[in-house]
């Protein structure tokens, strides 16, 4: 069995998981906030850190998870996000978003991923080979 078939299962079972949590009084989707530059700002740098480490654990869930599917490979979320924020780190996009959010007070309500995704990946994207 492949890596990628491997987590494929995993995921079913995350996802099975999820949909019992959901239907049965857990956390519903729509009391998660999606965390934004108001999140962001107020947040110690531990916080910070946990939020960032947290999407990049997703990513490579998600990476794992398409390996052998070559279309999401090229096209996917995921591949495009790493592609875009090579040569980054977990300092340099934290400082990238205090200072975007400092410098667009009127944009905290923009959530933290549409930033980095704007600010970081797509500038990131047509530089990277």
């Amino acid at each position: 069995m492949k890596n990628g078939s491997i987590f494929r299962s995993v995921g079913h079972l995350v996802s099975a998981a999820c949909l019992v949590l959901a239907t049965t009084g857990g956390v519903a989707a729509a009391e998660v906030p999606l965390a934004d530059g108001t999140h962001w700002m107020k947040s110690s740098e531990d916080v910070k850190k946990a939020y960032l480490v947290g999407v990049a654990n997703v990513v490579q869930i998600e990476t794992a998870y398409n390996a052998d599917n070559p279309a999401a490979e090229k096209t996917g979320f995921s591949p495009r996000l790493v592609k875009g924020m090579q040569g980054q780190t977990l300092a340099s996009v934290m400082e990238a978003l205090d200072k975007w959010y400092a410098a667009n007070p009127g944009r905290l309500q923009r959530p933290i991923i549409e930033t980095i995704w704007f600010e970081i990946v797509v500038p990131g994207l047509k530089t990277a080979k």
